[in-house]
């Protein structure tokens, strides 16, 4: 079994920049400003072939009143109780400081083994603070770089001396660490809300003991916290994170590295839970959490938390539910559940509506019980009709589950509008009992294509390039084609139509003669009108001349 270890000391020595580095991932937010780790953080981590399961600690204060650091010292005492070996960092810049000897005592009053380490001990300037460390009554400190990974040799070797005296030669068998059966996996569940909505308490509750910090103050919760439960012989994940504000008001570098940790511990879940105050349920912030939950295909449960506080919880459920319906209408049917963290009221039919999502969430449907179903939600509601031709589904199959997707082949899918998806998704979510689950539904073009037509259907069932193909003539039976350079006859006893003539109107005509005489000049014709308009006169005979002949 892997060996369980403590990484303890005062704030801001460098402890969650080692426990990611054996991690071997950033896990932990880690930050230049003192006190960023308040939880305890579990994680597996690996050094050389030795197997760890680490413990990430708040940073040690001498406080023994009811604050937030007191709680937090707690924390830490219990870290070091349930572990095997405790890492002491110290700060190899600063030296050893009195809350570093506070912190020795302590731990020399649990009886744990201890190995000592400065960190931050690259470079010249951190020699003289390491050797102060021998002071602390651990013996030769061990020096080393979290930050860099300087020194991670001589810790393995230290490390391994801890194995042999814990667990012998005992070597992990490789076939041991194969990939478990789905029924045994245990089931991530991600609680998620706005600060101070009572996510911590909640999980607290559940696991029957005060495993994380909780308070008054909102806000304490700064990573995503992993804590394994079994229910009902079935192993749990819960991962409590940090309080998502609207972006607008993180203006903190700490808080949008929580921010980034709680949207990615989303990512990871399988079944997400949404804490919400009763007085303020519902909210804008809380819409657009649910809303990234259904756009990262994740199965979601409301939880109302403070429920024992309201007055009147029928005619408050009644006004809840009705909200959650008209704002979200996607998530239409998801279960909510009202409880209270602090008394335990409500809290038993948590876990029952969770289990149930999860498995509509992984539910698998057999195609035939999937056609079945189209034949009949087709006849209740046909496709619309665009452009005068009607939309016509084929067949529809289930391509993966976690979330359900499907794929509908349509002709003419391209022209499917979005409202008849939507009816398509939420009768399925109503006929096969999905409540409030995301589905997926793809409509694809008919596997059968023209063969006239050149290139892909890439999108969305019009072909790339198509083209008008002119029909062939049809010939009756027995009927043999023309040659395609005869000229068609026409057939026997048929009469010609008589050609249109179009009578032209007369002040057109007369318009186009005049046109025509200005293009062509003045006419020589004997009569013709010359150039002003006037015909010639007729040469006539003198009468002067009438008598000399």
């Amino acid at each position: 079994m892997p060996l369980k270890i403590a990484i303890v000391g005062r704030p801001n020595v460098g402890k969650s920049t080692l426990f990611n580095r054996l991690a071997g991932k950033k896990l932990a937010i880690v930050d230049d400003q003192p006190g960023v780790t308040r939880d305890r953080r579990y994680a597996t981590g690996r050094i050389g072939d030795i197997d760890l399961e680490l413990i990430d600690t708040a940073g040690f204060e001498d406080l023994a009143d009811l604050s937030l650091e007191a709680r937090m010292r707690m924390q830490t005492e219990k870290a070091i109780d349930e572990a095997d070996v405790a890492f002491f960092v110290v700060d190899a810049r600063e030296g050893v400081t009195p809350l570093d000897r506070i912190f020795a005592q302590i731990l020399r009053m649990k009886d744990k083994p201890v190995l000592l380490i400065a960190n931050k001990a690259e470079g010249k300037a951190g020699m003289s603070g390491a050797a102060e460390a021998y002071q602390l009554g651990f013996g030769e400190p061990l020096h080393l770089s979290a930050e860099h990974g300087e020194g991670i040799g001589e810790l393995y070797d230290e490390v391994e001396k801890y194995r042999q005296q814990f667990e012998g030669d005992w070597i992990v068998d490789e076939e041991e660490t194969e990939d478990e059966d789905d029924d045994t996996k245990p089931i991530r569940i991600a609680i998620i809300g706005r600060p101070n909505a009572g996510k911590s308490t909640l999980i607290n509750k559940l696991l029957g003991e005060d495993r994380l910090l909780v308070g008054p103050e909102a806000g304490i919760t700064r990573d995503s916290i992993s804590v394994e439960w079994e229910y009902e012989g079935r192993t749990i994940r819960l991962v409590d994170t940090a309080g998502l504000r609207r972006k607008a008001r993180v203006q903190e570098k700490l808080e949008k590295l929580s921010t980034s940790d709680t949207i990615r511990a989303i990512t990871f879940a399988e079944v997400v839970v949404l804490v919400m105050d009763e007085a303020n349920a519902f909210e804008v912030q809380d819409l657009q959490i649910a809303d990234l939950v259904e756009r990262e295909g994740r199965a979601l449960v409301y939880a109302v938390s403070k429920w024992d506080l309201v007055e009147n919880p029928q005619s408050r459920l009644t006004e809840i539910l009705e909200v959650s319906e008209r704002m979200l209408p996607q998530l239409r049917g998801t279960p909510l559940v009202t409880l209270s963290g602090a008394t335990g009221k409500g809290l038993e039919r948590l876990m029952p509506a969770v289990l149930k999502t999860y498995r509509n969430w992984s539910a698998k449907i057999k195609t035939r019980d999937l056609n079945d179903w189209l034949a009949l939600a087709i006849q209740r509601h046909p496709p619309p009709a665009v452009s005068g031709k009607r939309i016509k589904p084929k067949y529809m199959a289930q391509t993966k589950g976690r979330p359900p997707t499907f794929v509908l082949f349509a002709a003419r899918s391209y022209a499917m509008p979005e409202h008849y998806t939507r009816y398509l998704i939420n009768s399925l979510r109503e006929s096969f009992d999905m409540p409030g689950v995301p589905i997926r539904l793809t409509v694809k073009a008919n596997s059968t294509n023209n063969p006239f037509v050149d290139g892909d259907t890439s999108d969305g069932g019009k072909p790339a390039g198509f083209k008008h193909v002119r029909a062939q003539p049809k010939f009756k039976p027995g009927e043999k084609p023309a040659h395609p350079n005869r000229v068609r006859q026409k057939a026997k006893g048929t009469v010609a139509a008589a050609p249109k003539v179009k009578v032209k109107d007369r002040a057109e005509v007369s318009k186009a003669k005049a046109v025509k005489a200005r293009a062509m000049g003045p006419s020589t014709k004997p009569g013709a009108a010359g150039p002003g308009g006037r015909a010639k006169a007729k040469p006539t005979r003198s009468t002067s001349n009438r008598g000399k002949r």
